[in-house]
């Protein structure tokens, strides 16, 4: 707790995530207490601050001090003469070299730490990424491209046989082409029968095959069939999606938002909502984007629904983490006369929402939603609700629904 006190104190005076605050602060104390001849370097010009990097991260895996001392004198005294980049390369080779541990076990330690993660990046499109030992992914790899390949292969053959048939039944029937509308997974309907040409790349396939596998496919191994109904394989994903209803009908092209962090293009929100098992109506201020309410209000399920809605990720300042993986939590603790109302609860994660109850740091809830957070050192930082994008009508204009 005192090092997440001071992580959240730090982080918000730079403008930093704690989180990234607290990696900061524990990478200065390997490099201090591990790595005293580095500092030293770095201190008289000798390295940079790349060269240092280079250091740290490679020799991070040498837990015997004597094996490490070894490493840090070779790597700098050949960083002091090369680029960061190729200090690192050398690096990681005398890393290896002076490593107590074998290769077996280094490899145990490190599978597991294998996870999966996604970093969104532009125009609506996040990248899915996977820590895996080496064998699994370049199998996943490898049985994906041969998928790819008897696809590609499979609609080549279609392509060849299409005007072989229309020859045979008919002159006049034009061969099939490329240029038919669209098919689904972006494939091209062409041809008097109907053929699905598919014009997509071993790329394309392959991503689509592993989204397809991972969001259809049941687990091979399920440790829960005696404890939960229908086992992994009844679980399916749950996002929260908020589309603009101009979005809805077509009035604009304006795109969604998926848990208030990433941009959902308008076709693909279009299609969730198609499909969606039931709606909740988020009410806001048509000039501040404030949300006021949300329809069927009941207790409980209705004010998290409002939450939800309004905080989209937890209220520590600079924490992401999403509202539906947060507690709703009572600003003023319930235990001492908090009331369980819209104007005393808001979405923390678990970390921020120990650090709220745990350690010195103060919260309380302002008119409007804002939460004002006071530091251990008397510092304030306000975090304000996530505002949405709005549409205000001109003087002439009337609703498009």
């Amino acid at each position: 707790m005192p090092l997440r006190v001071l992580a959240a104190e730090l982080g918000l005076a730079v403008k930093v995530n704690d989180r990234t605050m607290q990696t900061h602060m524990w990478d200065a104390h390997r490099l201090t207490t591990s790595f005293a001849a580095t500092v030293t370097a770095l201190e008289q010009g000798r390295i940079s601050r790349g060269h240092v990097s280079a250091i740290l991260d490679t020799g991070a895996t040498l837990d015997d001090p004597a094996a490490r001392a070894v490493f840090e004198r070779t790597v700098l005294d050949y960083a002091q003469t090369t680029t960061p980049a190729r200090t690192r390369a050398y690096a990681k080779q005398q890393a290896d070299i002076h490593n107590p541990l074998t290769l077996q076990e280094r490899h145990d330690l490190a599978v597991q730490g294998r996870r999966i993660w996604v970093t969104d990046v532009d125009d609506g499109m996040s990248v899915l990424s996977q820590l895996l030992p080496t064998v699994i992914a370049h199998g996943i790899l490898d049985r994906t491209t041969r998928q790819a390949q008897l696809i590609k292969r499979t609609d080549a053959a279609r392509r060849r046989a299409v005007p072989a048939t229309n020859d045979a039944t008919d002159a006049s029937t034009p061969a099939a082409s490329t240029s038919g509308d669209s098919g689904p997974g972006g494939e091209d309907c062409t041809g008097e029968e109907g053929v699905w040409f598919d014009e997509r790349t071993i790329d394309q396939i392959r991503a689509d095959l592993v989204a397809d596998m991972l969001l259809t496919g049941t687990p091979g191994i399920d440790p829960t069939l005696d404890a939960t109904p229908g086992g992994l394989g009844a679980i399916r994903a749950i996002v929260q999606i908020t589309v603009p209803v101009t979005t809805l009908t077509g009035v604009t092209s304006s795109g969604a938002e998926l848990d208030g962090v990433a941009p959902v293009d308008p076709e693909t929100a279009r299609l969730l909502a198609g499909t969606a098992p039931g709606w909740d109506r988020v009410m806001t201020d048509p000039v501040t984007g404030m949300v006021l309410a949300v329809d069927r209000y009941q207790p409980t399920a209705a004010q998290q629904r409002f939450l939800n809605a309004r905080d989209q990720h937890c209220r520590f300042p600079g924490c992401r983490r999403p509202a539906r993986r947060c507690d709703h939590d009572h600003t003023r603790d319930h235990a001492h006369g908090g009331p369980t109302d819209i104007c005393n609860l808001a979405c923390l994660c678990s970390r921020h929402h120990t650090l709220k109850h745990a350690t010195e740091w103060k919260v309380r809830q302002l008119p409007g939603g804002t939460l004002e957070w006071i530091s251990p050192t008397g510092r304030p930082y306000l975090d304000h609700p996530p505002r949405r994008v709005v549409f205000v009508p001109g003087d002439d204009s009337t609703a498009p629904f």
